[in-house]
This record gives structure tokens, C-alpha cells and sequence, in this order.
């Protein structure tokens, strides 16, 4: 006979296996937020507001936990990604609408990303025109080629590369005891760049496309409300992964940059020009990593942001999309997505392209699409045709709804200050 340590060996032997049979969605889609115009942003508010943005993250990380939470169970109950919630719901206007700013977002995202490879590949001299168009075919190969779970645990392994950016934080030495105090006492500074920065900062961190690939991965991996809580905990995970490695971003830059006597405050406008600073003042195996971190979140994100992209707008108007589908039965799935690559490499290889404010405007223009997705959601989690007892409790909808006050205030003081310097 069994002992009872055994059969609870065997029940938690089997609850690991289970969590690790839909481990995926969570981490690769928080994972992959941090791309070229996340690491440029986290880069640019450590190298000209030192610790000053920390807290922005610590909020950011609860209203991701929250968001991404509500994305689970929509896609777990439901069974439909969120774009197709959002053209059954809601009017054919809003959800064209919502599609068009997604199509601008996702590209700049996208050439943004191609961007920081073709300029990463260049810190480590080699030629962007000549390695570029093969790492552009292997991320259009990965997908196109591949089966679902396959590519999931491509994605799941080149998430290892973001401990690139830990190591660099600590390289470069910062004072542990005033990051501490920067993670949980605000310090806000009513002038337009650093509202601009806080807002940015929200925007690449909660993107608007994250929501829409979580739930169409969740949908495409077949999970239902049984996997509930293995998803949940798939989410908690991807979220501290994700804002932890922002934060350590920051830190670096801040450490390197603004609190170095013999640097100061500089002016960064790139994940590049952060790599190839750090080599002076925290070394060259720093700015190495640094740079080894942004060829390959270039990368990761270069696939995944097309990806989503195909899904979203196939569902918002009813085509067939997934992986698993063969080109016949999916066209234009594949096409978006084959689209989305070859346009932002050829985008990235013609000379004076103004790819930084196309980086910027698509990072700051999440920040203000965000609200809308977010109270979209909020209808949608509340309605008990689709989501049954599933629905946000009294408790739950008072936070979220304070939650996306927040973020409508944030928007509308970084708008006001822009047009009204302070």
C-alpha cells in the first residue's frame, strides 16, 4: 500500500507536470515586452532620471497582474481571443477603430525591433545589410514552419537571454539602499519629459498587443477554466520576470550614467547607444551583455509582435489564424504576418529613416490605447453571458475600475503637458 507521502508525492508530481504542460503564454508574453523600444525607454529614464522611475514600475507591475489576470480568465472561459470578444460585443466602428491604432503600434513596434538588431549587430561589427535578411527569414521560418508547441518552447528558451541585463545591473555597481527606497516612495517631477517618460514607461510595459496575444495564445493552446490557476500562476511569474528585468534596466543605465560623478545625467535615445556607453564606465563585458540582451530581445520580439498582429486583426474579422493551420486554411493569417517581416527589414535597411520617433510615438501612443483596451475588458469580464460565475467580484471591479482611472489620469496629464509646458 501507499503511504500518504507518497500519494502526495504523486498528486504534486502531477500538479507540476500539469503546470508545466501549460506553462507559456504568461511568461513568453511579458518576457517578450521588454523589446528594442522597452529596453530604449527603461534606458532613457535610468540615464536621465536615475532611480526616479522605479516606483512607476513597482504600480505598473499591479495593474499588469491585475489586466493580465482578467486576459486569463476571458480566454480560459471563453474560448475566443480578445479581438473576436471585442467585434462580437461591441460595434463594427470601434472595433475598426481599435484595429487601425493596433496596425500602427504593432508595425513601429515591429521596425523598432529591427531596428535594435540591425544596430546591435553593428556593436558587435557585423554588417547589418548582410546578416539582417537571414535572422529576418529564420523569425518568418520559426513561425511559418513550425507547430505551435514547438515554437512556444523556442520562445520559452530564448526568454533565458534577459539575465544578460541583471548581470549588467550589478557591473555597474549601483547603491543597492537608494534603488530600495526608489522602488515604493514616488518622487514625480511635473515637467514634460518626465511625464512623458512615466507614461512611456506604462505604455511598453502594459502594451496593448500583450492582452491580444496572451488571450490568442491561451485560446490557441486549447486551455479552459480548468487550467485556471496554472495559467494564473504562468501570468505571476511572467509579470516578476518581466518588471524585474525593467527595473534592473534602470538601474543599470542609472548606476552607469547619472549617478557616475565623472558622466551625469546623459542624453540616451537608444538601447545601442546605452551598450556602447556602458563600455567606459562599466566596462566592456557590461556593454557586451548589454548588447547580447538587445540582439536577442530584437529578435524575440521581431517574431512575436507579427505574430500577434496576424491573430488579432484575423479575429477581428473572422478569418481563420493559428500555428497550427496550414497556409491554405489561413491566408491571410499569413500573409500579416509575412507582410509585417519583410516590410519593417526592408523599413530598417533604407537610409535616414526617422526610426527613433516612430519608436517613441508607437511606445507613447500604447500608453494612451491602453485605457481603452483595458475598459473594453472591463465590459466584457463583467458580462455574464460570456463569463458565467467567472465575472469580476464587487471587490475586484473597484480596483480595476481606480486602476484605469489611474491610467486616464496619467494619459491625460502627459497630454495636457505636452501641448501646455509647464
Amino acid at each position: 500500500m501507499r503511504t500518504d507521502g507518497e500519494r502526495k508525492w504523486r498528486i504534486s508530481r502531477r500538479e507540476l507536470m500539469l503546470f508545466l504542460a501549460v506553462i507559456g503564454p504568461g511568461i513568453i508574453v511579458n518576457m517578450v515586452d521588454t523589446d528594442a523600444g522597452g529596453i530604449a525607454t527603461y534606458s532613457v529614464s535610468g540615464a536621465r532620471y536615475g532611480y526616479d522611475l522605479l516606483w512607476v514600475l513597482t504600480i505598473t507591475g499591479l495593474f499588469l497582474v491585475i489586466i493580465q489576470e482578467m486576459v486569463v480568465r476571458l480566454g480560459t472561459v471563453s474560448g475566443k481571443g480578445l479581438a473576436a470578444l471585442i467585434r462580437e460585443r461591441f460595434s463594427l466602428r470601434i472595433t475598426a477603430v481599435i484595429m487601425l491604432a493596433l496596425l500602427f503600434t504593432n508595425f513601429a513596434n515591429t521596425v523598432s525591433n529591427f531596428a535594435g538588431l540591425a544596430a546591435s549587430l553593428q556593436l558587435f561589427h557585423l554588417p547589418p545589410v548582410i546578416f539582417l535578411p537571414p535572422l529576418a527569414f529564420f523569425v518568418w521560418w520559426l513561425v511559418v514552419k513550425g507547430t505551435y508547441h514547438r515554437v512556444e518552447k523556442t520562445f520559452l528558451v530564448i526568454s533565458l537571454v534577459y539575465v544578460a541585463y541583471i548581470i549588467s545591473a550589478f557591473l555597474a555597481r549601483p547603491d543597492w539602499g537608494e534603488v530600495g527606497k526608489a522602488l515604493f516612495i514616488p518622487s514625480l517631477k511635473l515637467e514634460t519629459p518626465f511625464l512623458v517618460l512615466a507614461v512611456t514607461n506604462i505604455g511598453t510595459t502594459i502594451a496593448p498587443w500583450m492582452l491580444f496575444y496572451q488571450q490568442s495564445s491561451i485560446v490557441d493552446k486549447g486551455l479552459d477554466a480548468g487550467k485556471l490557476a496554472y495559467e494564473r500562476a504562468d501570468t505571476a511569474i511572467g509579470v516578476i520576470l518581466a518588471i524585474g528585468v525593467g527595473m534592473f534596466i534602470i538601474i543599470c543605465c542609472a548606476a552607469a550614467f547619472y549617478y557616475n560623478p565623472q558622466v551625469g545625467a546623459v542624453t540616451i535615445t537608444s538601447g545601442e547607444e546605452a551598450a556602447a556607453a556602458l563600455a567606459p564606465v562599466a566596462g566592456k563585458n557590461a556593454s557586451y551583455l548589454f548588447g547580447f540582451g538587445l540582439l536577442s530581445a530584437s529578435l524575440f520580439a521581431a517574431s512575436i509582435l507579427p505574430l500577434t498582429t496576424a491573430y488579432t486583426v484575423c479575429e477581428a474579422f473572422g478569418w481563420e489564424a493559428g500555428i497550427d493551420h496550414p497556409y491554405e486554411e489561413a491566408p491571410q493569417f499569413y500573409f500579416i504576418y509575412t507582410a509585417f517581416i519583410v516590410g519593417s527589414a526592408l523599413i530598417v535597411l533604407v537610409p535616414r529613416i526617422p526610426l527613433i520617433f516612430l519608436m517613441v510615438s508607437s511606445q507613447t501612443l500604447n500608453g494612451v490605447l491602453l485605457p481603452v483596451i483595458v475598459i473594453c475588458m472591463m465590459i466584457l469580464i463583467n458580462d455574464r453571458e460570456i463569463m458565467g460565475e467567472y465575472v469580476n467580484s464587487r471587490r475586484f471591479n473597484a480596483v480595476a475600475w481606480a486602476m484605469v482611472f489611474v491610467l486616464v489620469a496619467i494619459n491625460a496629464a502627459m497630454i495636457i503637458s505636452t501641448f501646455i509646458p509647464a
